[in-house]
């Protein structure tokens, strides 16, 4: 093995364990601000991820949307309605319904990731074109690139996520300042 693929394969499984270890302080931790800041260390792993697999825009909009605007977006509400809660401790009698979603989802995406797998090994065409030596085609890259910006595609659901963000943090100003 050479030091390239050493270094790789320390960095993936650092960034495996910040990802996942955030993930599941987020779901374990009682406090919403540390949960919060947990949330904001997984999407940090999430992001190196991106680095490592050659995808930079994606660890850039990772950075700047998710971790830049949504996660302070949740602090400032849990900061705002926090005086409105009343700094009760709340718990959650549902935990082993979560618990029991959350493998199922996780077996059906690991079923799905497996099924990929095998038809690419089996000759089925893969999920993603791509080009010879297996990168991924300068072509599916600009259609992907061009349906995130065309009307009929991905832009009105991303517009009408962020008007429903801002309308979810002026209520919760809004809320704040009528109990203040």
């Amino acid at each position: 093995m050479q030091n390239v693929d050493i270094v790789q394969w320390v960095a993936f499984i650092v960034l495996s364990v910040l990802t996942l270890g955030g993930g599941f302080m987020v779901a374990r931790d009682r406090n919403l601000f540390h949960g919060a800041l947990w949330l904001l260390v997984s999407l940090f792993g999430v992001a190196g991820l991106f680095v490592l697999l050659a995808a930079p825009f994606l660890a850039a909009v990772q950075v700047l949307v998710y971790m830049g605007a949504i996660v302070i977006l949740i602090i400032f509400a849990i900061m705002l309605t926090r005086r409105v809660m009343g700094e009760r401790e709340q718990t959650n009698n549902q935990w082993p319904i979560g618990l029991a979603m959350s493998a199922l989802a996780f077996l059906v995406i690991a079923f799905i990731l497996w099924q990929a797998t095998v038809s690419t090994s089996a000759g089925v065409r893969p999920l993603l074109p791509s080009a010879p030596g297996g990168a991924v085609s300068i072509d599916s890259i600009v259609t992907f690139g061009k349906s995130l910006v065309d009307p009929g595609q991905y832009a009105l659901p991303f517009e009408l996520a962020s008007l429903l963000l801002t309308g979810a943090m002026i209520g919760a100003i809004v809320i704040a300042r009528e109990e203040g």
